[in-house]
């Protein structure tokens, strides 16, 4: 089960991959490679509006310990060390950005067959915690996310709920935002390789009196093509267009369009992939 299991039940992830994932109103572009001594490197380049920004990435495992090192053009410096089985069914994370002193994290994840706890802390003068558990099987889960401020003495943020999933669909009800903000939402697969589906999404956040409903779906083409499209209830329509030019690259084409709004311009996307 693990902390992708507490993420699923957390944002009612399927469901929330399908109505968001590659959906993009910029240009990127990126090209990975993997070098002889095992150091997976990625270049991307970005285009959003006028502003363009670009990062060279590199991954390296050594035994148990996972190195990330990313470098951007504003000479930012990021760094994540991931180290698995320290502690047996643990995995401790250790993230940091420079020159942002202010900007280390300490995460640490216990996995459990039936259940997974983690907490994180902000390594700064005024340290924030985070905490969340999760509990169940592969077809019921319970969990519930917490932030505490010391400084503040306050909870920065709650959230609880729960999914239920089968091997051909998913449902999850979450209440989030300080219980100012509920969401239910059901994804159904329609075929064995799950890149066909159909997805179901309503929020209520109480303090603006606001419903959202969102459905939206995925269809396999063939072996190389995807098609998905969303519409919500307030007009905004989106659609993707993805396909693998070769094995593991992949060219996406998105648009958004305000159909309440036909005056407004559609916004474009467009992502190349490279993974020679």
């Amino acid at each position: 089960m693990g902390i992708h299991v507490l993420y699923e039940y957390r944002t009612g992830k399927k469901a929330k991959d399908l109505l968001t994932r590659d959906y993009i109103t910029d240009q990127k572009f990126s090209v990975s490679t993997v070098s002889a001594t095992g150091v997976a490197l990625t270049s991307t380049a970005t285009k959003k509006g006028g502003f363009s920004t670009g990062d060279v990435g590199a991954v390296y495992k050594y035994n148990n310990i996972l190195f990330d090192v990313k470098v951007d053009t504003e000479s930012k410096i990021a760094t994540t060390l991931t180290f698995t089985e320290l502690v047996p069914s643990t995995k401790t994370i250790a993230s940091f950005k420079l020159p942002d002193f202010n900007s280390g994290k300490l995460d640490i994840q216990y996995f459990h067959s039936h259940a997974s706890l983690t907490s994180a802390v902000t390594l700064t003068q005024t340290p924030a915690f985070d905490f969340s558990a999760t509990i169940g099987t592969p077809t019921f889960v319970i969990g519930a996310e917490a932030g505490y401020e010391p400084s503040s003495g306050r909870l920065t943020k709650y959230i609880a709920g729960i999914s239920v999933n089968k091997p051909d669909s998913s449902a999850s009800i979450i209440l989030g935002d300080k219980g100012d903000t509920i969401k239910a939402s059901y994804i159904h697969h329609l075929d064995e390789s799950k890149r066909t589906a159909a997805v179901g999404e309503i929020t209520r956040r109480f303090s603006l009196n606001e419903n959202t409903f969102t459905v939206g779906g995925s269809y396999a083409v063939d072996g190389l093509t995807v098609v998905k499209a969303k519409l919500n209830n307030h007009g905004k329509l989106g659609a993707v267009l993805q396909h693998e030019i070769i094995p593991k690259s992949l060219v996406t084409v998105s648009s958004e369009l305000e159909t309440n709004a036909l005056d407004k311009t559609p916004k474009f996307g467009l992502a190349l992939a490279l993974k020679p």
